[in-house]
C-alpha cells in the first residue's frame, strides 16, 4: 500500500503542478490580452487553477505528503503552457486564446490520465469535480478564440 500512496500522491502532486501552470499562465494572459472582457475572465480563470491546486494540496498533506507549491518550467513546456509566454509577446488576442486553449488542452489530458488510475474514492470524486470543471473552461476558452477569430478575419471580397 505504500508504494500505492506513494502514486497517489505522485499524482496528485503531477495535478499540482498543471493547475499552477495554468494559473501563471492565464494571470500572464490577462495581463497582456487587449479585451477587458477576456482580461477578467481570465484572472478568473486563474483563480480557479489557484483553487484546484489548494483541494489537491490538502487532499497530499490528508494522505501524508509534502504538496508541490508550484509549477515548473520543465512542467510548463509539458503542460502546454510555455507556447503562451511567446504569444503574449505578440499582443495578439486571437493568439493569446490559441494558446490559451493548448493550455487547457494540455491540462485535460493530465486529469484524463490520473483518472485513468486507482485513486480512493474520495479523491477520485475531487479529481473528477475538477476534470469537469476543466473542460468547462477549455469549451469557453475554445468558443472565446473561435468568437475573436472571426473578428479578426478580413472579409473577402466585400468591396
Amino acid at each position: 500500500m505504500t508504494s500505492d500512496m506513494a502514486d497517489i500522491r505522485s499524482t496528485l502532486n503531477d495535478l499540482i503542478e498543471s493547475c499552477k501552470d495554468s494559473e501563471d499562465g492565464y494571470r500572464e494572459a490577462a495581463e497582456k490580452v487587449k479585451d477587458p472582457d477576456v482580461r477578467a475572465l481570465f484572472m478568473n480563470y486563474s483563480r480557479q487553477r489557484a483553487q484546484l491546486a489548494a483541494q489537491l494540496q490538502a487532499e497530499v498533506i490528508g494522505i501524508g505528503g509534502n504538496p508541490e507549491t508550484s509549477g515548473t518550467a520543465a512542467a510548463a513546456i509539458h503542460r502546454g503552457w510555455l507556447g503562451l509566454k511567446s504569444a503574449v509577446t505578440t499582443d495578439n488576442d486571437v493568439a493569446i486564446l490559441d494558446e490559451a486553449e493548448r493550455g487547457e488542452d494540455a491540462i485535460s489530458k493530465n486529469y484524463h490520465h490520473a483518472m485513468a488510475k486507482d485513486l480512493p474514492k474520495d479523491i477520485r470524486a475531487i479529481v473528477e469535480r475538477q476534470y469537469r470543471q476543466i473542460q468547462e473552461t477549455h469549451d469557453q476558452v475554445r468558443s472565446l478564440r473561435d468568437s475573436h477569430w472571426k473578428m479578426e478575419v478580413p472579409m473577402v471580397g466585400l468591396r
